[in-house]
């Protein structure tokens, strides 16, 4: 966002007062209908040139070879914003890294910077939340290839076990599997997300989906059933096979990745390790920290109680009465995070949330709002509510003063004077987040059906996998007509960008549970904790269905890394948040060494899913209602 403080600037289609520049010649324009306009003639060679201000030149000791470093910074500049000019050296003067500097030379962050430079020094907390500040996200893309690599841990995971259990005689004790679960799940999604993610292309996915079908291969020549009978044979029987289960694994999976991804990147995020692409973007782009907080919203509605059926009995003030009542912890919770942060005096991003809001406001007012909606609305007519909701919201950005009050304030000027002013971000953007909780809770009713047949699971993830075609494909209508997605206002796309990718992931899980059943009806007995119990499905001549999988699962579950953070998903959360805080306020993250940064991220995932699991093993479930 440029500004314009001469008020002959006009704009160059509508001749109307101008309030964006292009990116690539400068030229000012007042809406997105004139920027695609523009953008059929742009020409990035002729960019404006005014006079410039004349400043006091900074003293430096930069180098004759080093004259040409700050050019790049000259190109994001506008001429009235030329005074604002950090060079490189100078920089390097204030103790910002290097690489920190590359990722994040922009207007804002030159201004921002020079402030400091005034006053000489930066301090350890102005840099950590200069390091996470102004950035602009990845592509959907890089993202959605991201999002296809849980899925394949959790496949490799779950034949890992049955190929050393049932084809290797190896013995599983507490201390074997919980280093399997966190070598195979965790350590993976840490290095995708930190050191990794420049070589996740297609064909790298390719290689490692044929290594996991290597180790499906290396099952079916030594399966147990049906050793005599073909292939086709035995797919004909796969598909007459019934499931059982007390809950769904897909739903499971995805909100414990979610679970795992959010305590990964809070920390990583503070170390120059973690590509500042995945980081939470500014104002608008599609960074990995962006999805997580939407996809914890919809993962959270798709088994809300109404989903699950659990108020069935009482009037609606009863209802409402225990929807608040549920919502207390999260308030405390909020309450104390915001103090603690402030008593501390922790590095903040406001633009995220604001002054005094987080995230777990966020979740309070959104929960209510939805309680007080699914009061009055069908269910299975949730979805209606979520795309009116999303589209009435971002016609109100486009044509009332909406979009300026979230990106100014209601003064114009930015100021954080009142509570609306200090909080405007976090406020007004429920909005959005009510309408990905409605659309996770039309999801959650869906998947949440009771199906019996793998049939039915196959016709679901076919399901799923279309509609999050389609939503891209109004995705990309929506970025280039209307909006880019911006987390920051949570607007239209953004919604659509959350909703698609949870449906991804979702169909990427449901295919994987699907293989992982198939490799357990290939070894009699197979034990697999956190998936689909196989049954035979019942004929004429057996009163019962048989059951192909023994009473032993039952404490199979109690050795599952899985079982256990999905269990104790909050207080995992809070473990990771703490352990954050902890590393932060004694390590200086933003120079610290990749061998030391992995070494702390290991040391902070190992820990608090150890007592996550040692609670599991003791039958513990801790909650604060």
């Amino acid at each position: 966002m440029a500004s314009f403080k001469c008020s002959t600037v006009l704009c160059v289609i509508c001749s109307e007062k101008p309030k964006y520049r292009c990116p690539a010649c400068c030229v000012p324009y007042c809406s997105v209908t004139c920027f695609q306009k523009h953008k059929e003639q742009c020409n990035p060679e002729t960019r404006p040139i005014k006079n410039k201000r004349s400043a006091a030149p900074v003293k430096t000791t930069q180098p004759e070879e080093n004259k040409d470093d700050d050019s790049s910074i000259a190109d994001f500049l506008d001429s009235d914003e030329e005074e604002d000019r950090v060079s490189l050296q100078n920089l390097k003067n204030l103790e910002v890294p290097e690489q920190g500097y590359k990722l994040r030379n922009t207007k804002a962050m030159s201004r921002t910077l020079l402030q400091f430079l005034r006053k000489g020094k930066m301090s350890q907390k102005q840099m950590k939340e200069a390091f996470v500040s102004n950035l602009n996200g990845t592509s959907v893309l890089e993202i959605n290839q991201g999002l296809c690599f849980p899925a394949f841990c959790i496949l490799c995971r779950g034949l890992l076990l049955i190929f050393s259990q049932h084809l290797c005689s190896f013995s599983h004790t507490w201390r074997t599997r919980f280093f399997i679960d966190f070598v195979v799940l965790i350590v993976p999604l840490m290095y995708i997300l930190t050191i990794l993610p420049a070589i996740i292309l297609p064909e790298h996915i390719t290689i490692m989906i044929c290594c996991g079908g290597l180790l499906l291969y290396q099952i079916y020549q030594r399966r147990t059933c049906y050793a005599r009978m073909p292939v086709q044979k035995i797919l004909e029987k796969f598909m007459k096979i019934s499931l059982e289960s007390e809950y769904n694994p897909a739903i499971t999976y995805y909100r414990v990745i979610n679970s795992i991804f959010t305590a990964i990147a809070i920390l990583a995020v503070d170390f120059p390790l973690f590509p500042r692409r995945f980081a939470k973007t500014e104002l608008y782009g599609t960074g990995a920290m962006d999805l997580g907080v939407g996809s914890f919203v919809f993962g959270t509605a798709m088994v809300c109680p109404e989903v699950r059926r659990k108020y069935t009995k009482g009037s609606r003030f009863y209802y409402l009465t225990k929807s608040l009542y549920s919502s207390w912890p999260l308030f405390f919770l909020g309450l104390g995070r915001l103090i603690v942060i402030k008593s501390i005096g922790y590095q903040e991003h406001l633009t995220e949330y604001g002054v005094h809001w987080n995230f777990f406001f966020t979740i309070i007012v959104v929960k209510l709002i939805t309680s007080l909606l699914l009061m009055i609305i069908p269910l299975n007519k949730s979805w209606m509510v979520a795309v009116s909701i999303a589209m009435l919201y971002q016609l109100a950005l486009d044509f009332t003063p909406l979009r300026r009050l979230i990106l100014y304030g209601t003064d114009g000027s930015g100021s954080r004077v009142g509570f609306l002013n200090a909080n405007r971000e976090g406020i007004i953007s429920n909005l959005g987040y009510v309408a990905i909780y409605m659309a996770g809770v039309q999801t959650g009713l869906h998947i949440l059906k009771n199906r019996t047949h793998i049939k039915d699971w196959f016709k679901v993830a076919c399901c799923l996998l279309l509609a999050a075609i389609s939503l891209f494909i109004s995705l990309y209508i929506l970025q280039v007509n209307v909006e880019a997605v911006s987390r920051r206002m949570a607007n239209l796309a953004f919604c659509v960008w959350i909703v698609a990718s949870s449906l991804i992931l979702l169909s990427s899980l449901v295919i994987s549970d699907i293989i992982l059943s198939f490799a357990k009806f290939l070894i009699k007995g197979a034990l697999v904790p956190c998936s689909w119990k196989l049954t035979q499905a019942s004929s004429t001549n057996k009163k019962h269905s048989e059951s192909l999988v023994p009473e032993a699962e039952r404490k199979e579950s109690s050795l599952c890394l899985i079982t256990a953070l999905n269990r104790n998903q909050l207080i995992f959360f809070l473990l990771s948040n703490i352990t954050t805080g902890l590393i932060n306020l004694t390590v200086d993250t933003l120079h610290s060494s990749t061998s030391w940064a992995l070494f702390l991220l290991k040391l902070h995932m190992f820990t608090n899913c150890l007592i996550i699991y040692l609670l599991n093993l003791q039958g513990k479930t801790i909650k604060f209602w």
